[in-house]
């Protein structure tokens, strides 16, 4: 298939087949638990790939496109929020991030864990397995750093080992930051112990304690040095083995680009013709072409899964208007950007590969969500999600390995940043706000001011950018999807199962901050 036809495909939800061949062999199935690198950008766009937008694109990506000529490109995935602790939050657990307790908006460098203790992760659930579990890079779901006295941002004790970080959430090792790269303190954190100690202040756009030698520019080159480090190790550790295998690996790479700030090095600086953003791009696809070069010179990409895939939409405020005045359009043909409920929110770039079991230059139009990476690992390393975890995973291995001859969701739920709802199935989309839900135009307040319906429903096969709002056409399905979200909050899962407790009251209808000020003026 012509990589030009990609969102005509995306938008065909409803008929969810694989194109490739339909059975790999029967030695896929008999392969030994594989390696599983997942690979998570921050802010990167659907169009920003070249090869899924190469009409609309300005920036090459030729080791991501290169990545989907060797694997399957899935062309209607989500994250499971439009921003990014809550889509981080569900991607390790298997479950929606509005069934705890951040029902809207994301955590800071110095909030408490935001995973519950007893909550399995995928990383849990391999480790079980028989796996060595590593993060690298950003985590972003809140973990207690010790404090001289009281709790304030210059009181953190960084002598001292930080608690409830992700080598209690089922990592074996961790190298990386607290959170987003503008948010302080800016220091490494390696295991359970910062590298060093916060004796200045620097502002990475958010001024705060930092450590002396910490520099945003360093951090994307010094995250793939760690990991093509870190795959190194683990084929060492193979070899050392004696059966050129040994021990299975998982390794979540959480970048932090190209999210703000835009730090592309020296070497990067004005190479792409839409300026520093595009640099940035560029440079993060490199380092994604070093990770796969690592897993390719270790000998195991036989039986390594690597995934690349995105925590969000593109940043509008990185400069969109200025970005598409010339030529580049990091949404693609989809409405909205980042913390949108539409498409340019949460529609997310998602590639496959493995080596002779995924096929090359595939596409697969399954509806997808980044929740599905724990009952995806679970089945291909031969596990089980307990009934009590991963409430809202859904296996994509019949689709990686070409045998799904039907839809394997039901639906996906989305959420902006607001907490705004959407929901997802077949050609269907329900949006449970008037606006965009998040920073787009227009904002729920605005587009209720403009006396637009509360709710928008989009036909995604006809209107893959969320143009004609068809709700009043057709109540029955407005009224059907209202249900089957209700039904998923009051069961505690969207999977089968019995029934889950959620961490908080969810409300699905939310009044906007505007409109409600209106309304008490009214009154």
């Amino acid at each position: 298939m012509n990589r030009r036809d990609f969102l005509k495909l995306s938008a065909a939800g409803a008929a969810a087949t694989v194109l490739g061949p339909r059975v790999l062999p029967a030695a896929a199935a008999a392969a030994p638990k594989p390696n599983i690198v997942f690979i998570l950008c921050d802010d990167l766009g659907y169009g920003d790939v070249h090869c899924l937008n190469p009409q609309r694109c300005k920036v090459p990506t030729p080791n991501m496109d290169r990545l989907a000529g060797q694997g399957m490109t899935f062309t209607d995935a989500h994250s499971p929020s439009a921003v990014c602790t809550p889509t981080r939050y569900g991607t390790l657990t298997g479950r929606y991030s509005w069934r705890s307790k951040l029902q809207k908006g994301v955590l800071m460098g110095y909030s408490e864990p935001l995973i519950a203790p007893d909550r399995l992760t995928v990383a849990g659930l391999l480790k079980q397995s028989g796996y060595h579990t590593a993060c690298i890079g950003k985590w972003h779901l809140g973990w207690d750093w010790a404090y001289k006295g009281q709790r304030k941002d210059d009181n953190v004790d960084y002598s001292q080992p930080i608690a409830n970080g992700p080598t209690t959430r089922g990592f074996d090792s961790f190298f990386g930051i607290a959170a987003s790269l503008d948010m302080h303190p800016y220091i490494w954190v390696e295991n359970d112990k910062s590298v060093g100690e916060c004796t200045v202040k620097k502002a990475f756009h958010r001024p705060g304690p930092a450590h002396k030698d910490f520099e945003a520019v360093d951090v994307l080159p010094t995250l793939g040095r760690k990991a093509c480090q870190y795959i190194a190790d683990r084929t060492q550790s193979a070899k050392a083995a004696g059966d050129g295998r040994g021990q299975p690996f998982f390794l979540y790479l959480a970048l932090t680009s190209p999210h703000t700030p835009i730090v592309p090095s020296k070497e990067w600086q004005g190479k792409n013709e839409i300026g520093p953003y595009g640099d940035f791009v560029m440079q993060t696809d490199s380092v994604i072409g070093q990770v796969i070069d690592a897993v390719d010179k270790s000998g195991q990409a036989d039986n390594t899964l690597i995934i690349l895939t995105s925590d969000n939409g593109f940043a509008p405020y990185v400069g969109v208007q200025q970005i598409e005045a010339k030529g580049h359009y990091p949404s693609a043909a989809f409405r909205g950007y980042k913390a949108d409920v539409w498409d340019g929110g949460h529609r997310v770039p998602f590639i496959a590969r493995w080596n002779g079991k995924v096929q090359a230059g595939s596409t697969c139009d399954q509806l997808a969500c980044l929740t599905d990476l724990m009952a995806t690992a679970a089945d291909l390393a031969g596990a089980k999600v307990p009934e009590t975890a991963g409430e809202d995973s859904v296996s994509l291995a019949p689709a990686l390995l070409g045998r799904a001859d039907k839809p394997l969701r039901e639906a996906v739920i989305h959420h902006s940043i607001n907490g705004a709802f959407g929901v997802r199935q077949g050609r269907w989309k329900l949006d449970l706000c008037a606006g965009s839900g998040g920073w787009a135009s227009p904002k729920d307040a605005q587009a209720l001011a403009q006396g637009l319906p509360e709710v928008q429903l989009y036909d995604m096969t006809a209107d893959v950018g969320e143009r004609k709002n068809l709700q009043a056409e057709h109540p029955e399905i407005v009224q059907r999807l209202t249900a089957l979200l209700e039904k998923y909050i009051a069961d505690g899962r969207s999977t089968p199962g019995p029934r889950q407790k959620n961490d908080a009251d969810i409300v699905i209808h939310k009044t906007p901050k505007g409109a409600a000020k209106k309304a008490a003026k009214k009154k």
